[in-house]
């Protein structure tokens, strides 16, 4: 299949190229518009007990899909003439617009009932709104109401907050970054890419294949958006990998084609030599990738699904790209591929060829074999410190927090949680589904064993407020009975994600429910509770199929069984410099968190997926060096003096490929740290890290050092399975030692 692919470049490139550009055009304009169809939430387990919980606050006791809440702050008092007649105004165009469940306020809830939406120093009134509809309409919804009630006048201050302005200011938020992201990473790489490659030619086909991966990707995306919710930030990793892994396709081939004419080969036969060695790698890489990614479905969180749906189009587009594009722009420009040299331009002399013993990275994996003990010790070590944080993990579940502080979102989160008695984030709302025959008795009776639970300050049910098992005055506003359900609320002074709220929700939990009847919680502590199960449940088997598919993948390319076990350890401990480095920063607010807001957790789903396509982004690598590796080892008598001089010699062909595409990935990596979701740019650092760590530490220091000590050994394999490797197509060329440019 890639030979003949080689010969479609070679006989019909500018053929391959249009029909190529018409087809991203295509899928250009129907990927593009995705972005409207997508959702900002997804981090919950759609199938937990809080999501049954919620689900029955919205449709049967009409709390809406969504809270909007509404701070009015007067510079004297809450019910001063102003504050009033402002907050009655903003009260009056939510019960008016039609997209409004309920509306409570501290201007029109009876004295006892609006007590908690006052703030401490009376300044300060709270309205609280249930907005309701489809996702998508309820972020547009929302955008209108905060227009229209949030205007400040005559000293009054109104800010919107809760989940409805969250999932809003979220979505313009990410909109916003991903812009910022492309307008940093595209020029940034392509200068890089210039300066490698030296013409500004052979910089044009990576950035060209990119975009089509990326455009391919949203295409894919729009029609999943067709059958199942996906997240907004899927986007980000679209455009971040879409960009790096076409450039590192693209480098390989190109970088593996020059070689193949310094040998004296003629152009067609170069390409032909190129597509079955380098393209076959592509093909493995690509694989790997894809795979590794794919398994995140495993999880029932639509946020991790829509990475692995991203994650996978965006790998087989840029594959499929980089297989067909790159051969024919290799053709199509031919000797042009190395005009307008930046380097003649600058006046940068040209560099000498040099044999790859003269090189550096020859010389210095050498430097590395034969002090491979010591250095490998002191490698690992490094990767163990850095990873010791990591051990301190919190998860747990995002809040406004994760938006800038200059949201109003995040500043009615704050203001709530500093200035009000209620604090709406630790509630615990029970909800008895089926309450029908229950006596107001026997739920009185529950309500009252639940206020007995250690950190529980209020128990609010249809009979009254229970504090410390007695009724302490009438129900408040976060009760209610309909349609033969029954909705308790838990009023909670535990910290949230702490030892004392997970053994409260324990405690509560345990309480005998009225009647024998089925009970369902909800709230931030139980959804965090569920989405951390969901992930930990599920984690052995992603694990497992994780290390079984690249096992078998990588024994493919090897035809041992010992690299693929010695991949697997070095992508781990290379992986945990990246976690410890998030525990460090994002979580205990190191280095001032880098400008976000620590709450002492990590966001559950964030190591998991940083570790899927960190994980697969590391096994890019390790194919792309030990498959060349392995055609030295073959072209060799295999002694172990020659498994010494394959590495060397593997290292020293594709060392700068891999260092460049490392940089440039890194570069689109790194372009999320600006984004002003902090879990992105949490997300942006730790994939920063791991290539960077990947591409230096692990594979051109540990790979060889651990290489030389196991000698011959790398490439054994018991019997049976050698037996099985034959029959795997080989590459259509060996490696011989060769010139290479620096």
């Amino acid at each position: 299949m890639l030979r003949g692919i080689a010969r479609l470049a070679i006989t019909a490139p500018r053929r391959v190229i249009v029909v190529a550009a018409l087809v991203m055009v295509a899928i250009g304009i129907f990927g593009v518009p995705v972005a409207k169809s997508l959702s900002p939430s997804g981090f919950q387990d759609p199938t937990s007990e809080s999501a049954r919980a919620a689900k029955l606050l919205t449709e049967k006791l009409g709390q809406g899909d969504v809270q909007l809440l509404v701070v009015v702050t007067a510079p004297d008092r809450f019910d001063s003439p102003q504050a009033r007649a402002a907050a009655l105004d903003a009260i009056d165009k939510l019960q008016r617009s039609g997209h409004v469940a309920t509306v409570t306020s501290a201007w029109t809830s009876p004295p006892r009932a609006a007590a908690g939406l006052v703030s401490r120093d009376q300044k300060s009134g709270l309205i609280v709104a249930g907005i309701v509809g489809e996702e998508g309409k309820r972020q547009s919804y929302t955008e209108s109401l905060a227009e229209q009630i949030g205007r400040d006048s005559d000293g009054i201050v109104i800010r919107s907050g809760g989940t409805a302005t969250v999932e809003l200011q979220i979505t313009e938020t990410s909109q916003h970054d991903l812009l910022l992201m492309e307008s940093i990473v595209v020029p940034v790489s392509f200068v890089v890419l210039v300066w490698v490659f030296g013409g500004l030619f052979a910089a044009a086909p990576p950035i060209a294949v990119g975009v089509m991966a990326i455009l391919g990707s949203l295409a894919v995306l729009r029609v999943t958006t067709f059958f199942t919710d996906v997240s907004i930030f899927a986007l980000n990793l679209t455009t971040a990998m879409g960009l790096a892994l076409a450039i590192d396709y693209t480098l390989l081939m190109i970088s593996r084609y020059r070689d193949e004419l310094a040998t004296g080969a003629a152009r067609e036969e170069a390409l032909i030599a190129t597509m079955a060695s380098a393209g076959r790698t592509v093909l493995f890489s690509a694989t790997t990738v894809a795979l590794s990614m794919a398994v995140m479905v495993l999880f029932p969180m639509h946020f991790l699904q829509s990475f692995a749906y991203a994650g996978v189009a965006t790998v087989a587009f840029a594959a499929l790209s980089a297989i067909v594009v790159t051969p024919a722009a290799i053709m199509a420009l031919g000797d042009r591929i190395d005009s307008l040299d930046v380097r003649r331009m600058l006046s940068r002399p040209e560099p000498a060829v040099k044999s790859v013993d003269q090189q550096f990275w020859y010389r210095s994996t050498k430097f590395v074999m034969k002090r491979a003990v010591p250095i490998g010790l002191i490698g690992v070590a490094v990767l163990a410190v850095l990873g010791a944080p990591f051990f301190g993990v919190r998860p747990g579940f995002p809040d406004e927090r994760v938006l800038p502080k200059s949201a109003s979102a995040h500043q009615v989160g704050d203001q709530l949680r500093r200035d009000f008695s209620t604090n709406f984030e630790t509630a615990v709302p029970v909800v008895i589904p089926d309450s029908d025959g229950l006596s107001d008795g026997e739920i009185s009776r529950y309500a009252a064993d639940l206020s007995r639970v250690p950190d529980v300050s209020a128990v609010s049910a249809p009979a009254g407020t229970f504090v410390g098992g007695n009724l302490v005055g009438p129900p408040s506003l976060s009760t209610g009975q309909a349609s033969g359900s029954t909705l308790l609320t838990v009023d909670s002074a535990a910290p949230l994600f702490s030892d004392r709220s997970e053994h409260q929700l324990e405690m509560l939990h345990a309480i005998a429910a009225p009647g024998g009847r089925t009970v369902e919680f909800t709230g931030t502590a139980q959804i965090n509770r569920d989405s951390v199960h969901a992930i930990t449940s599920r984690l052995p088997l992603v694990l497992g199929l994780i290390a079984a598919i690249m096992l078998v993948l990588l024994f493919l390319l090897t035809g041992s069984v010992v690299l693929p076990v010695k991949a697997l350890l070095l992508n781990m401990l290379s992986l945990s410099a990246a976690f410890g480095a998030m525990v460090w920063i994002f979580q205990d607010g190191n280095l001032g968190a880098l400008g976000t807001t620590p709450t002492g957790t990590l966001v559950a789903n964030m190591p998991v997926l940083l570790f899927c396509i960190a994980f697969g982004l590391s096994m890019d690598y390790e194919v792309f060096l030990v498959s060349r590796i392995r055609e030295f080892w073959l072209a060799s008598p295999q002694t172990a003096a020659d498994n010494d001089e394959s590495v060397a010699l593997g290292v020293a062909h594709t060392g700068r490929v891999i260092t460049a595409a490392a940089l440039i990935m890194a570069i689109s990596f790194a372009a999320l740290i600006a984004a002003h979701v902090s879990f992105m740019r949490m997300f942006g650092l730790g994939l920063t890290l791991a290539v960077l760590a990947d591409a230096t530490l692990v594979r051109l220091i540990l790979v060889p050092a651990f290489m030389h000590v196991m000698g011959k050994w790398n490439w054994w394999a018991p019997k049976p399975l050698v037996r099985v490797h034959r029959r795997v197509p080989r590459t259509g060329r060996s490696g011989a030692r060769s010139p290479a440019r620096s």
